[in-house]
């Protein structure tokens, strides 16, 4: 309760010291008697135990205090709302008997933008798991904490680490991840192991939390919010209004040319005649292409000096910003008609200028500054003392011989918004191709010391001395200037070029609360009548709670089903004993499948030789699954009933 108040509370604070956002203009009542026990206990159940326990004892009583010590919870994620939940655990004493634990898996580490609302992490702790260090600042806040902090995704790769055992050891789970589809692959673990799960989630100012109780209610993954829309891939690329376009078209941009060509070019140097092998073994566009970006790095761009860098980062500039759109403004000059006869640069479409390199130009140097040191750190190469000053950069960059541009005829350039990102175009002659860039690898590697290696950017947001914003800034800014858009600061670009969802720490904290309040009902065993499910604004502010939705069921005859049930056949039997088991319910089974392969399907003849095999042997056999350290396996069966249905 002192967490979901003190949200709340902490942002109205928040509204009148900066005005933004609508302050609350009325009383506000809140209460959570349905957490409470349903009939007053005897007396004794509310005697303090001069404990720390005590005001909570008050509430609950003893019962349920021993309860919250014995509890096995699962805590999947360890930032924000990780944070809060375990600062409130520890706080009501969750696992802190002999009995209980706390298992808390995290597989990120610290990193600077966390600190303004994980709170349990400090400067000293960045680059250090997220797991262990808030699972150690929970045990100074309740040294009686039993917590066990892991490093591991949840996943289906780490099936081996939560397998059954642990699934079947836990009392309940409590999400605090940060995307869906995590969120969807605990959720299902959760409904296949028949254990609640206590979803909650934060955006901004906006929080919003869900009961999952087995059997009761829906699960998370029965209803999911439309997918967020992204800017389709020719706005990206040649027509951007805004700067997120630009910022995205950097990013893509700055992890091309620096991360994933150079790690392709490092694949290539492992073992050049296994990669060249298997590059003329596929001979296809896309061997093709990964071939080409191997070729750019270690041929084309290839550079050896410091001042290389500076006419690399020069000829970017002027491939980017000047000779891509004067061709784009060749093939689609500003009077240029659709096949319709309407104008074809209409809103949102924005005519672009190509801009020209200048030295005197802050932007421009530091453009030049960033590519140029960036550019030097993937080969290896020494950063001069005069790399430090743009304009020094700037001025070298002027003294670079620059082709002079030529506008080609017949350029394709994608129009279509609903067209995906394109796909290489096979060729007929791939191979002539493909060994014509052999021949010059080949020859630009003789030279190469052994071992010699590429070290890949991999992107940082959060070390603003490391120039990757700089660079993706200086792209984004540049492109922005050709389509005549607002430039940004680099603050602004990380927001965006990070993806950094922004999060403050009372949402969080509201959210939190509410959801340990839905905790004491979940102990309790409550009807479905009591868990609330919460969305809400502190904007605004908003607040909207309802009774969350029943688990859809379903029935057939005397069987009655819903997505928290499933039939347990005990015994190894055979496809035939399991087709007689649905038989005798008044179910005609035709199909049975474990995981992507087909067990048994009576419209295949030779199907019928399976009638009388055990059916853990074709799982085996056919699946390909390892039952060594299982008790079960599952099998999904098919079946129809007397009309077909």
């Amino acid at each position: 309760m002192a967490a979901m108040f003190g949200g709340f509370v902490g942002q109205e604070v928040v509204k009148a010291l900066s005005g933004k956002f609508h302050p609350l203009y009325q009383w506000f009542y809140f209460d959570s008697a349905e957490s409470m026990p349903e009939e007053i206990l005897a007396p004794a159940e509310y005697e303090p135990l001069s404990s720390r326990y005590d005001p909570q004892i008050a509430v609950f009583g003893r019962t349920i205090q021993q309860q919250l010590e014995s509890l096995k919870l699962f805590l999947v994620g360890a930032g924000a709302l990780g944070c809060e939940f375990l600062k409130n655990f520890a706080m009501m004493g969750i696992a802190c008997g002999e009995q209980g634990v706390v298992t808390v898996t995290d597989d990120d580490v610290i990193e600077k933008s966390n600190l303004s609302r994980q709170f349990l992490f400090r400067n000293w702790h960045i680059g250090s798991s997220k797991s262990t260090v808030a699972s150690d600042a929970a045990r100074k806040l309740n040294p009686a904490l039993h917590i066990n902090a892991l490093q591991n995704r949840v996943s289906p790769e780490t099936e081996n680490v939560f397998n059954d055992a642990f699934w079947d050891g836990l009392d309940m789970v409590v999400n605090a991840l940060d995307n869906v589809n995590a969120r969807l692959y605990v959720d299902s673990r959760c409904v296949y192991y028949c254990k609640p799960l206590l979803e909650s989630g934060t955006l901004g100012a906006k929080c919003n939390t869900q009961m999952v109780v087995p059997r009761m209610t829906e699960n998370y993954g029965a209803s999911r919010d439309p997918p967020e829309k992204s800017a389709p891939m020719c706005t990206v690329h040649s027509f951007p209004h805004n700067i997120d376009h630009c910022l995205t078209w950097a990013r893509s941009e700055l992890e091309g040319l620096l991360e994933k060509g150079p790690s392709e070019a490092n694949t290539f140097l492992a073992d050049p005649n296994k990669y060249i092998d298997a590059v003329k073994s596929s001979a296809d566009a896309a061997a093709r292409e990964q071939l080409a970006k191997v070729v750019e790095v270690l041929v084309a761009d290839k550079v050896t000096s410091f001042e290389d860098c500076v006419a690399w980062a020069r000829l970017k500039f002027q491939d980017y910003f000047h000779d891509r759109i004067a061709q784009l403004t060749y093939t689609f000059p500003e009077d240029a008609i659709t096949s319709t006869g309407a104008p074809f640069w209409s809103a949102p479409k924005r005519f672009p200028h190509a801009v020209k390199f200048d030295a005197a130009d802050p932007a421009h140097a530091a453009f030049m500054q960033a590519g140029a040191i960036l550019k030097a750190e993937v080969y290896g190469i020494p950063r001069p003392d005069w790399a430090s000053d743009p304009a020094a950069v700037a001025a070298a960059a002027a003294k670079v011989p620059v082709p002079e541009f030529q506008p080609r005829k017949g350029v394709k350039i994608e129009t279509d918004p609903k067209a995906d990102n394109p796909q290489p175009t096979a060729s007929f002659d791939d191979d002539s191709v493909i060994d014509r860039m052999v021949t010059q690898l080949q020859g630009a590697t003789k030279g190469l010391p052994q071992g010699y290696k590429l070290q890949p950017i991999q992107f940082e947001k959060d070390d603003d001395t490391n120039y990757h914003m700089d660079l993706i800034a200086g792209l984004a800014n540049m492109r922005a200037r050709n389509y005549s858009i607002p430039e940004v600061d680099k603050l602004k670009a990380k927001l965006i070029a990070g993806r950094i969802i922004p999060a403050i720490a009372t949402a969080t904290a509201m959210a939190t609360g509410l959801v340990c309040l839905e905790l004491y009902k979940v102990l309790q065993q409550k009807p479905l009548e009591s868990y609330r499910n919460t969305f809400a604004n502190l904007a605004l502010p908003l607040f909207a709670m309802a009774e969350p939705i029943p688990s859809k069921s379903f029935e057939h005859k005397d069987l009655k089903w819903s997505i928290w049930d499933r039939w347990i056949l005990e015994g190894d039997m055979t496809v035939q004993e399991v087709l007689d088991w649905f038989e005798q319910r008044s179910l005609k089974a035709y199909s049975i499948s474990a995981g992507q392969s087909l067990l048994y399907n009576d419209i295949f003849p030779k199907h019928k030789e399976r009638l009388n095999k055990k059916m853990s042997e074709l799982v085996v056999t056919v699946a390909k699954q390892t039952l060594s350290d299982r008790r079960h396996f599952d099998v999904v069966v098919a079946c129809e009933d007397e009309e077909g249905e």
